[in-house]
């Protein structure tokens, strides 16, 4: 998955089947929670070399 941020923005851009379904997994629940007014909200840390996955809560 390629992620590229400018500025405000956040753009993801898969590059295979596996994570364009993700994606679209991800998109769903994103849009869920902005209809509900939710939040993601980061748990823990990521840690490049360490920690290898960010994980985030839903709230």
């Amino acid at each position: 998955m390629k992620i590229e941020l400018e500025g405000t923005l956040i753009t993801m851009m898969p590059e295979n089947d596996r994570e364009r379904q993700e994606l679209n997994q991800l998109w769903t629940v994103i849009i869920g929670c902005v209809s509900e007014g939710k939040k993601l909200v980061p748990v823990g840390q990521y840690l490049p070399g360490i920690k290898e996955a960010a994980t985030f809560n839903i709230e």
